[in-house]
């Protein structure tokens, strides 16, 4: 039966050339919409690492002064801690998170060479961003007298430089650094991030260039204060400009850039889908109404109308998997390919997902002509013919 099936749909390639191409065409995109699915939806169920709510990024720039300017950040700073509104305060390099600057670079242990996202920050970094820690301790600013640097990396890094055995407390990497806490995960463009590899360091307090606080703020502390931190912040350092984001903002824009991308292609992938459907209808109403003849005959020879449903949806199955072995091969690629450095396993998520909806989407289209088939009456085909 599946080999007659087979030998019909291949006799009749040109016909269903354009079918063909639409559902290889779905496919793909679908494939592509998947994948993009599997890999967030992968990212959103692993921890953020922090929390973000209550919390205000607050940018400092000089402008035109150079005169200690550092000195002027720290008495920003400790003005800023007096406040009552205010829980936690923070100085840090200006990759905040949700912020679209990045710095990275590459860390070497033991002849392993990792490229990690570096922040810089001072110890309350932890405490203001309520961020766990795994192993060890956070860092203070006593800490900055030894030789070394004092960091805390995230489990990712951890693992990629250590393995799963090795203790990374006190050991020294990159040749200016030495570990002395580790994290789980920090997610810093937000839950649809992958968990990459981070290092954080103790920043120097002497240094003009990190002008980014960050505030934990008591919850419904509202635009009033704001105001009131601006001005104070200006009045202490003229002729400086601030701003400052809310974390939840921010993050609200990431979640965005993220989403929208994922819109679009569900509404192409959607818009292909529906040309699909209606394509397969057209071809199965069309068959059915030449073969009338075919189906009376066999109806009279005692074929039952289930049988008849059964052909034509069977007849779709083969037009629909001889596209998709068209699309397998292309997407076969990408696992064995490693594109994207993603890992196989949501390729491979993706690739059944979009063939068990390209499968779906061909029964649905093929129900309602199926029975239609299956209703047709011996007598009036034949006369018919």
């Amino acid at each position: 039966m599946i080999r007659h099936l087979f030998k019909l749909i291949w006799n009749k390639k040109k016909t269903h050339a354009l079918v063909l191409v639409e559902i290889w065409a779905s496919f793909l995109v679908l494939f592509g919409l998947t994948s993009l699915i599997v890999y967030n939806f992968r990212n959103y169920r692993e921890p953020l690492g922090f929390e973000y709510r209550n919390v205000w990024a607050i940018s400092l720039n000089s402008n035109q002064d150079s005169v200690e300017v550092a000195a002027k950040i720290e008495r920003v700073l400790q003005r800023i801690k007096a406040y009552s509104d205010v829980e936690s305060a923070s100085r840090m390099s200006n990759n905040f998170p949700f912020a679209q600057s990045t710095m990275n670079n590459g860390i070497e242990y033991n002849k392993k060479n990792v490229l990690a996202d570096f922040f810089s920050t001072d110890e309350h970094f932890a405490e203001t961003l309520a961020i766990p820690i795994a192993e060890g301790r956070w860092y203070r600013s006593a800490d900055s007298v030894g030789k070394y640097t004092p960091i805390v990396i995230n489990r990712k890094l951890k693992e990629a430089l250590f393995g799963e055995v090795e203790n990374p407390l006190g050991k020294i990497v990159g040749d200016r650094f030495k570990v002395i806490g580790v994290v789980n995960t920090f997610k810093s463009k937000g839950e649809f991030m992958a968990d990459k590899p981070a290092v954080f360091e103790l920043l120097d307090a002497k240094s003009p260039w990190n002008d980014l606080l960050l505030i934990r703020v008591k919850p419904g502390t509202d635009a009033l204060f704001e105001a009131r931190l601006v001005k104070d912040i200006t009045a202490m350092v003229t002729g400086w400009s601030v701003e400052v984001d809310y974390l939840t903002d921010s993050h609200k824009n990431q979640q965005n850039l993220t989403l929208v991308p994922m819109i679009i292609f569900l509404i192409v992938s959607g818009f292909l889908l529906i040309n699909v459907a209606l394509g397969l209808f057209g071809v199965l109403n069309l068959s059915i109404a030449k073969r009338r003849g075919e189906i009376g005959l066999r109806r009279a020879l005692g074929a039952t109308g289930s049988g008849i449903s059964r052909q034509f949806i069977g007849e779709i199955w083969v037009l629909a998997t001889f596209g998709l072995l068209i699309g397998l091969l292309f997407a076969a690629q990408f696992p064995l390919l490693n594109v994207f450095d993603l890992e196989a396993g949501i390729y491979l998520t993706a690739i059944m997902l979009s063939v068990l909806i390209i499968y779906g989407i061909v029964t649905l289209c093929a129900l309602f002509p199926s029975r239609q088939a299956a209703q047709i009456q011996p007598a009036v085909a034949l006369h018919e013919e």
